[in-house]
């Protein structure tokens, strides 16, 4: 009788521990990236990869527009990637190891970056730093200034990458993208930014149209850009956080958008656009969109092409979350952010 009980028993285990693991896997979303296909436009037959992952600035939602706003305006073939909750499969910027599809850069043209921290297993990283040699263009947006911190695995052949290293002086912010982390020159979340266009920088073909420029999020303190760089947008403090609060006069501006060219360890040299806006929030701003449209243009030796007025217009629905630890919508899925 103890047998059969006891056979029982574990007969019931078994098929608890089944069902559970069934439930597990039918729970696990499995569309991990999103795709925008493009179609007519200059961007026809261009792809652009847009790297979403960070814990404050809602780049997992701001980026999602900003790929319709080129696969829909422009006619690019955009890819998104998010961090993806290794458990669940749903979005969690949280998630500080795991962007999956990153092998879609090895068929980019252009790369566009909005990362903070990460800390990628090498297998993934490597499709980021085989892009960053190829001497195709990059874009990095806000927090890619530091977008690597391997403070788990420091032998990681990646390790000189985080945003603090003193060998390869200030990791991948600095050495590629012009500047490592700095400071907030603004008090953050309670002094915005507003743009202005870099004094003889007013013919620039990146800066057609961006005569309107404001974020609310502050402007980055910057030391001093690394090798060819070349601001474009110079950022202005502002005493309070609507578009018409006053200078704070007391404070000088920074740079928070600027060209350069980053040469890799194969010897290719790319074209680069940073900027240090870039919250979700800060995308309402349509002039900050074209900036960013107009940058990619430019990255892919495509200026003659820039309109007076790039089409920019949202797509869709667009309510961005306001930036803040702890403060993005959980339980998202990458199907949710699908072409309206």
């Amino acid at each position: 009788m103890l047998k059969k009980t006891s056979l029982f028993l574990s007969m019931i285990f078994l098929l608890t521990s089944c069902s559970n693991e069934s439930a597990t896997s039918s729970n696990y979303e499995t569309q991990q990236w999103m795709v925008y296909e493009g179609g007519d436009g200059p961007g026809k037959g261009k792809h652009v990869v847009f790297i979403s992952g960070d814990e404050e600035y809602r780049s997992e939602e701001a980026l999602p527009q900003l790929a319709k706003i080129f696969s829909k305006h422009h006619g690019f073939k955009s890819t998104v990637l998010f961090s993806i909750n290794k458990k669940t499969g749903l979005i969690d910027p949280e998630t500080l190891n795991n962007i999956p599809g990153l092998e879609a850069l090895e068929s980019a043209d252009l790369m566009i970056m909005a990362l903070r921290f990460r800390e990628l297993p090498e297998d993934q990283m490597k499709y980021i730093i085989d892009y960053t040699n190829s001497g195709k263009p990059i874009i990095g947006l806000r927090t890619s200034t530091h977008p690597f911190n391997y403070v788990k695995n420091k032998k990681s052949k990646y390790f000189k990458y985080t945003f603090n290293n003193e060998e390869f002086e200030g990791g991948y912010g600095r050495q590629v993208l012009g500047e490592t982390w700095v400071s907030h020159h603004g008090a953050h979340g309670k002094e915005s930014t507003r743009g202005y266009v870099a004094k003889g920088m007013e013919n620039h073909p990146i800066v057609q149209g961006t005569e309107d420029i404001w974020g609310p999020t502050d402007v980055y303190g910057i030391n001093d850009l690394t090798g060819d760089s070349e601001p474009l947008i110079m950022g202005q403090v502002l005493t309070g956080m609507n578009p018409s609060d006053p200078h704070k006069e007391s404070i000088s501006q920074m740079p928070i958008a600027w060209i350069k060219s980053y040469t890799g360890e194969t010897g290719n040299k790319s074209k680069v656009f940073t900027s240090t806006m870039g919250a979700a929030t800060d995308f309402e701003s349509e002039g900050l969109r074209r900036l960013l449209v107009n940058a990619a243009y430019w990255g892919l030796n495509m200026e003659n092409q820039i309109p007076e007025r790039s089409n920019v217009d949202i797509v869709g629905e667009f309510n961005p979350t306001d930036y803040g630890f702890g403060t993005h919508i959980k339980n998202v899925k990458v199907s949710s952010h699908s072409m309206d």
